[in-house]
């Protein structure tokens, strides 16, 4: 089943619930961290992993979810999230007894005790990717170190460093970084090798990360990127209508999550303490996309939300170019919410599997994101 709809322009009804997302995501911020202790965590990345950010910097739409019917199935309420409801970041803090990690740009978010969302939906590692309307990553890392400062100052060097080093780190960037050249038709890649190309990428990624656990950061969390070829975005460029996935594209992420891989695998042995978890998201969603059924899925491929074939043209609202999009009845049942994000139901199955609830074979590393917050 599927409905057609048209974009809602009516702004008085966005700016009511959208002050009711500041309030719901803003409780539970003034916990008090002498006396809880509690693990904190501090998110960095794009639209995988971004509450909110997106909401308060000058971008276009494309790059923002603050519309209906994003947020639908949880908050009631678009809150910035890329997906119907929560994501990845959202359960992880409700596994650790923290509130929802809240957005850095947030308005009236001072405290970052139990940790703070610096990630952008476009964003990128490399500065030029989306440059502009993005928050990138170096910028993020910056905007962490105002976070470190800021918390040395209300608690004093010695509590800080103790809340930065057991913290947890998470980590998914990368992907648009891919996309652009495919979605923006630029001649990058006609000037690199894909070799050089993805040197670039975790060669930015890996300073930040160095920049990070210079600040204090020791325990570290990576998602790998998800088959890029194979969204329903990306399966209808160049598809002739066949719905195949693109294939240059895929092979770039393959050959980043192989680099990736390494490159943690040398600062492990680098960087005194650093401790990481490393999260197959590649292979979950592949797994996911060609069986869904196993999964409680009906759905693998199609969107959920967007136009077009397989609902891969990215108007999911009705804000991006076309008015006219279709929305499923029943998000749950797919894994697509959008032409590039997953559904809530989809981000709880990796989300469980991330921690430990369920078959952890796909965590590379020593460690799951359990660990981690357990780990001293």
């Amino acid at each position: 089943m599927k409905f057609i709809v048209v974009a809602n322009q009516g702004a008085s009804m966005f700016f009511l619930v959208f002050f009711i997302a500041l309030v719901f995501q803003t409780h539970g911020s003034k916990t008090d961290y002498r006396s809880s202790k509690q693990v904190a965590l501090f998110i960095f990345g794009d639209s995988f992993l971004d509450a909110g950010n997106n909401n308060y910097i000058n971008t276009t739409t494309y790059d923002q979810a603050n519309f209906w019917p994003y947020g639908e199935t949880y908050f009631k309420f678009p809150t910035g999230r890329f997906s119907d409801g929560r994501l990845v970041p959202d359960f992880m803090a409700e596994y650790a007894n923290l509130p929802l990690i809240p957005p850095f740009l947030q308005p009236g978010n001072t405290q970052y005790y139990s940790g703070v969302n610096f990630a952008s939906g476009g964003a990128g590692a490399l500065v030029e990717t989306f440059e502009g309307s993005v928050i990138p990553l170096k910028t993020q890392a910056r905007n962490f170190k105002k976070v470190a400062t800021l918390l040395r100052h209300k608690l004093g060097s010695s509590d800080a460093k103790t809340l930065l080093s057991s913290a947890v780190y998470m980590f998914c960037i990368g992907s648009n970084d891919y996309f652009v050249p495919f979605l923006t038709h630029s001649d990058v890649l006609k000037s690199y090798s894909h070799s050089e190309y993805v040197g670039m990428v975790i060669g930015n990624l890996t300073s930040i990360i160095e920049e990070v656990y210079k600040r204090g950061a020791r325990k570290f969390e990576f998602m790998n990127l998800p088959p890029l070829g194979c969204l329903p975005g990306t399966r209808i460029i160049e598809s002739e209508g066949n719905g195949s996935c693109l294939q240059e594209l895929s092979s770039l992420a393959s050959l980043h999550n192989q680099a990736l891989s390494v490159v943690l695998l040398q600062l492990e042995k680098q960087l005194k303490g650093f401790k990481f978890s490393l999260y197959d998201f590649h292979t979950d969603v592949t797994e996911m996309i060609n069986h869904p059924l196993k999964y409680g899925l009906k759905e693998g491929k199609s969107a959920c939300c967007g136009s077009g074939p397989l609902r891969g043209e990215y108007n999911c609202g009705g804000k991006r170019g076309e008015k006219q999009f279709e929305l499923c009845d029943k998000p749950n049942e797919h894994l697509f919410w959008d032409s590039y994000h997953l559904t809530e139901s989809a981000y709880k199955q990796l989300a469980d599997r991330m921690w430990g609830y369920t078959n952890n074979s796909h965590t590379i590393g020593p460690y799951t994101i359990k660990d981690l917050f357990q780990a001293p």
